[in-house]
């Protein structure tokens, strides 16, 4: 599937580029490849530089207020200076490192609700910088976010929405500013202790590190959320774990400890 996107830098007249992708489909810590078309316009342009970001949308609380940010977390260089001549087509092809922290926005074919990735093309001619349009990008879960995914699903945890928020996690390797929180709502067997769980990863070369928060359903002895599961597991150990068991037990465990039987 190849993705395209026209913009026109500077008004009339100006450069026009075009960005396909060879695929908008990727992975953390893996690549979006394709080429940029620049084409000149009705006269002669120094371009200082052509470059490319990944964008996502972050939750972004200040005070008593919440908005959404359209954030850039990631940005590489496509090509430095070059003269660009009336009419002349100049072919950048690229390799963008997709970040392993890039949070992640299909599970099982399945669009998750509330989240948006796009790669955005920056093109700079005399100091007038144009962003032009967002292509869209598809990131899939590494197979180790799959399996632990797959394991709340196999419990009967069903997929609520997912969001970007603004921040850092206690405890937690992170390099971006910011975290995904992927909620879940509860499987009957928990439904009466569980409004929904969140789960966040923070994926690294060597490691995938995983949050898990419960959100309690209020009562005399408990209110809010609890955090009852922040592990750091390698990607070989990830693939042999009966997650489904495993996610299950520390469930029981929280919420024994904290009186909430079901």
């Amino acid at each position: 599937m190849v993705f395209k996107r026209m913009m026109q830098a500077l008004g009339v007249g100006g450069p026009s580029v075009e960005t396909v992708l060879s695929n908008p489909n990727c992975r953390p810590g893996g690549f979006l490849e394709g080429q940029i078309h620049v084409v000149g316009g009705d006269h002669a342009v120094d371009i200082e530089y052509v470059a490319l970001g990944m964008v996502t949308r972050v939750e972004v609380e200040s005070g008593d207020a919440e908005y959404d940010s359209t954030t850039e977390f990631h940005r590489q260089r496509a090509t430095g200076a070059f003269r660009l001549e009336g009419g002349q087509r100049y072919d950048i092809p690229f390799r963008f490192e997709v970040p392993w922290e890039t949070p992640i926005t299909e599970v099982y074919g399945q669009h998750l609700h509330g989240m948006t990735m796009a790669l955005r093309t920056e093109l700079e001619v005399a100091r007038a910088v144009d962003k032009g349009d967002l292509d869209a990008v598809a990131v899939h879960p590494l197979p180790a976010q799959e399996r632990i995914l797959d394991g709340l699903l196999r419990l009967g945890f069903r997929f609520a929405r997912a969001d970007v928020e603004s921040g850092r996690i206690y405890g937690v390797q992170q390099s971006l500013p910011f975290y995904q929180e992927i909620e879940f709502y509860p499987s009957p067997q928990f439904q009466r202790a569980v409004n929904q769980l969140e789960l966040t990863f923070v994926a690294t070369p060597q490691h995938l590190q995983v949050v898990l928060e419960l959100d309690k359903r209020g009562g005399v002895f408990t209110e809010g959320h609890d955090t009852f599961g922040r592990f750091t597991v390698d990607y070989a150990s990830a693939e042999q774990t009966d997650w489904a068991a495993q996610l299950h037990g520390w469930l029981e465990q929280s919420l024994r400890k904290r009186g909430l039987f079901f």
